[in-house]
């Protein structure tokens, strides 16, 4: 546990905001975030370089001096919707749980918290390379010489139309101190779409250190639909075959703060005549690089 807290506070002291080093061009619109607080939005003219900046909002004519300025970054079109900024979604390399092809982009992280019990922080090292450690403190439940820990490993390439992303990762699951190496997940996942608006397809294999890898494949299917600026649709679904078919469904949605993210929704185990839904709830919390 206190190399999680570790890791945590690592990544978390990297992650201190800084004015973003940008390609200025004037004329172009910017979000300036201000270290008060206020957001502003327009087009920007620099007055004195790297200094002074003169944006026209739709409020009049504002001056802004650069060590006010905690973040600034151009405006894409694609970010526009009927005048509504839709700032870049920093939820869009992962489901409820499992990945989508997207990866994290360098500099930018996340803690995620599920039903208090499972906790993961995941970090994005360079655009293509992102690790995530994550463990349940076992402590909460009497219980501190054995605490599971597991690393998600992952590559990402995002196709260059910009409409796409193939990912290759593995879950890896251990408890430092028991018998047993450990097992996981290999897999492979290909998302179709934007980060906004995405279709996933995935294939794995278990595997365990002693036994190798399985023969027996695991199928993924995965979307996620961006409604508004805060609002997402989120399914998440599983079919693997043990001893028959089995399926699990999930469903639900995803509410997109500008500090945190939380999803909700429900999983049911599809097999035979029972029918039952299991409630799902986590919290995650973006640092690092805003983009």
């Amino acid at each position: 546990m206190k190399y999680f807290l570790a890791l945590l506070s690592i990544l978390f002291f990297w992650s201190k905001p800084l004015l973003s080093q940008i390609q200025f061009d004037e004329g172009k619109t910017y979000i300036f975030e201000m270290k008060d607080g206020n957001t502003y939005i327009g087009k920007a003219k620099e007055i004195e370089k790297g200094k002074v900046y003169e944006i026209m909002t739709n409020v009049g004519v504002l001056t802004l001096r650069s060590e006010n300025i905690k973040v600034m970054k151009e405006i894409k079109t694609a970010q526009m919707h009927d005048g509504e900024y839709w700032p870049e979604s920093p939820h869009s390399s992962r489901y409820f749980f499992s990945p989508s092809g997207y990866g994290l982009r360098k500099g930018e992280g996340y803690y995620q918290n599920a039903w208090i019990v499972f906790n993961q922080v995941s970090y994005g090292f360079t655009d293509y390379f992102s690790l995530g450690i994550g463990t349940i403190p076992t402590f909460l439940f009497g219980e501190t010489e054995t605490i599971p820990i597991w690393l998600t490993p992952k590559l990402n390439f995002q196709y260059k139309n910009g409409k796409g992303a193939f990912g290759l990762g593995s879950i890896f699951f251990t408890v430092p101190g028991e018998s047993g190496n450990g097992v996981g997940l290999v897999y492979g996942t290909n998302t179709f779409g934007t980060r906004d608006k995405q279709l996933s397809l995935g294939l794995g294999f278990g595997y365990d250190t002693d036994n190798g890898l399985s023969d027996i494949p695991v199928f993924n299917v995965a979307g996620l639909l961006r409604l508004s600026k805060n609002w997402a649709l989120v399914t998440e679904n599983y079919v693997f075959s043990f001893d028959g078919v089995t399926t699990i469904i999930s469903g639900g949605a995803r509410y997109m703060g500008k500090r945190l993210a939380i999803d909700f929704g429900g999983i049911i185990p599809a097999e035979g005549d029972e029918f039952y839904m299991a409630p799902w709830l986590s919290i995650t919390v973006p640092f690092g690089k805003r983009y």
